[in-house]
């Protein structure tokens, strides 16, 4: 069978960055004929060269299309059409696919996957990241009403016209439902998390990086992860000053890059309890996760933000570091139902930092939802099996 793959964003395992179709296309490739049609965005931003820029049996084509996070919303737009267009051109180029799979976001790669699977008379399937348009809409960046409805239009339609839809959230897939989606066309697929790469954070590689960063007899707090305007970065700050008074042996690494990078720049050179860490390779993250005693999964406080499958969260558990969530959705329901985490609300920083204080008096609350974490995501966060049920979506479409 002959996939063709649309996906504006991809990146390996010596890349910044979660590399989670990286794993399910080194799956479905092993028995199927992939071609990726994707950009060079993240390509000259690895870090390291220890894996193959694709996985093995995956043709690529791909466009030289700039993009990154700091990128304002005019510049951003004309990337997303930039990529569509030339998706839809090598998507009507390549010898014809089986089946497409689109994957959002942004919403112009599922659409371009849409169209092409229109032209040549095949079936698509829709894989949801985010949910757009509804996430840019409600953070002020496409204010006209017009282009609103334009979008929500485009949006349903694909929906429609896919012929199964893969959301990476229970929120998300709720969302879909309730737009009139049949059940039958829902998959929920968890964004999930790599656990042969989780194994790579030993107890030496530990010890290294403790003694590395000079952190014996401290306590960490990590938040990993894009620097966003979503990401509350100003209250993890504030939570960070409030809880020093009480707390003096807590440090805070944020590691990542974005947005808010200058404001946790000037905070690291004000607060010695503040740390900022460049950007690390997928391969790596997992050793800063256990390093950690508790992680933040942190964004502001928005019912659309509540559907989010935050790569962070699969990864910290992943290693048995506990998380706190800051979404009041399903997020929240995994961590307090499994007891591998904790809710505190998303804009007040000082309860962030007592539920902080209160977890370092009580360590082994921290070890007992390690645990909990680690043995949930041996169960329901391994990228292998998630590939597999990818690969089956895919071949069912065809049928």
């Amino acid at each position: 069978m002959h996939i063709a793959v649309f996906s504006q964003y991809h990146t390996n395992p010596d890349c910044p960055a979660t590399s989670r179709h990286y794993a399910l296309l080194a799956h479905i490739a092993r028995t199927h004929r992939v071609t990726l049609i994707t950009t060079r965005t993240w390509e000259r931003q690895r870090l390291t060269q220890e894996f193959p820029w694709l996985p093995e049996g995956v043709e690529m084509r791909a466009a030289v299309v700039p993009y990154h996070n700091k990128m304002g919303v005019p510049r951003r737009a004309l990337a997303f059409g930039q990529y569509a267009a030339y998706a839809l051109r090598e998507g009507l180029r390549i010898d014809k696919p089986d089946v497409i799979w689109g994957i959002s976001t942004p919403l112009t790669a599922a659409w371009a996957a849409a169209q092409v699977a229109r032209w040549r008379r095949i079936q698509w399937v829709f894989e949801v990241q985010d949910l757009w348009p509804s996430f840019p809409v409600a953070m002020g960046a496409v204010p006209n009403k017009w282009a609103q409805k334009q979008m929500f239009s485009v949006e349903k339609s694909l929906y429609q016209s896919a012929r199964h839809i893969l959301p990476l959230s229970p929120g998300m897939t709720d969302y879909i439902r309730r737009l009139g989606i049949p059940e039958e066309k829902l998959t929920t697929v968890l964004n999930g998390t790599d656990l042969d790469l989780a194994a790579r954070a030993t107890d030496s590689a530990i010890a290294d990086l403790r003694q590395q960063l000079q952190l014996q007899g401290r306590r960490v707090v990590l938040y990993a992860g894009t620097f966003g305007r979503a990401n509350n970065i100003p209250m993890l700050v504030a939570a960070a000053v409030a809880l020093a008074a009480k707390c003096p042996e807590v440090v805070w690494l944020f590691m990542g890059h974005g947005y808010d990078e200058p404001l946790l720049r000037e905070a690291a050179i004000n607060h010695s309890y503040i740390r900022l860490v460049p950007p690390q390779p997928r391969h790596a993250v997992f050793t800063w996760f256990k390093l950690a005693d508790v992680s933040v999964v942190s964004f502001l406080g928005m019912p659309v933000l509540d559907a989010n499958s935050p790569a962070k969260l699969y990864d910290s558990l992943a290693v048995g570091t506990p998380v706190i969530i800051t979404n009041s959705g399903w997020t929240r329901d995994l961590v307090e139902s499994n007891k591998c985490g904790w809710y505190s609300p998303a804009d007040n920083a000082i309860a962030l930092a007592e539920q902080l204080r209160k977890l370092f008096e009580h360590p082994r609350q921290l070890r007992v939802a390690g645990e909990a974490g680690r043995e949930l995501a041996a169960n329901a966060f391994d990228r292998q099996k998630i590939a597999a049920i990818m690969q089956d979506r895919l071949e069912q479409a065809i049928t």
